[in-house]
């Protein structure tokens, strides 16, 4: 006796697939579940996540920015020298040659404290001899920083690599920028800075 063709084609063909249900295996339950309890343990036990000793230890005030230093607080002349003078002058003090003055064994940073004062409160601009060597160029005014960042970073480039120069007082700036106030202009040269010290 033949089938139907189409019964024969039916037979000849796999049954539909099913979803068993097949649970997760017990291990790998017991090691999420353990997970899971280890994170919440360790997350009640943790100190806040805004304290200063996570990440690189600064506090919220130190990333912010520069704050002003309070009357009669040390300034630390090195990091303004870094921020505002380093780019030019380099951080070992030697300048670069023929383009900007090195300040290591500059008779300008060893020199006369008022003269140093107002290179940093108003600027140079054209020829100036340092160790022997013409320099013409243009420094911009500082005078933007307070007399006791001007103080200190003057202090730090006068005792440091083979300076060895008395530190500067705040008060020094304070008096030179008050007796300069009516200049706008930087100093033209070595000429107008030897001015100074008549």
């Amino acid at each position: 006796m033949s089938q139907d063709p189409v019964t024969r084609a039916q037979q000849r063909e796999n049954e539909d697939p099913e979803e068993a249900v097949r649970p997760m295996p017990l291990v790998v339950l017991l090691v999420a579940a353990a997970m899971v309890v280890w994170a919440v343990v360790y997350i009640l036990n943790t100190e806040p996540l805004n304290l200063s000793q996570y990440g690189d230890q600064r506090t919220r005030t130190e990333l912010s920015g520069p704050v002003a230093a309070a009357a009669g607080a040390a300034v630390d002349g090195k990091a303004i020298f870094a921020a505002q003078c380093a780019a030019c002058h380099q951080a070992t003090g030697a300048g670069l040659p023929g383009v900007f003055p090195p300040l290591d064994g500059s008779e300008w940073v060893q020199g006369d404290a008022r003269v140093l004062a107002n290179i940093l409160l108003h600027g140079v601009t054209g020829e100036i001899t340092v160790k022997g060597n013409k320099y013409q160029g243009a420094m911009p005014s500082f005078a933007q920083l307070s007399d006791a960042e001007l103080a200190g970073v003057a202090s730090y480039i006068r005792n440091s690599w083979s300076n060895k120069g008395e530190a500067l007082d705040a008060k020094l700036f304070e008096d030179e920028r008050k007796a300069g106030a009516e200049r706008k202009t930087p100093f033209e040269g070595e000429a107008a800075l030897k001015a100074l010290l008549k």
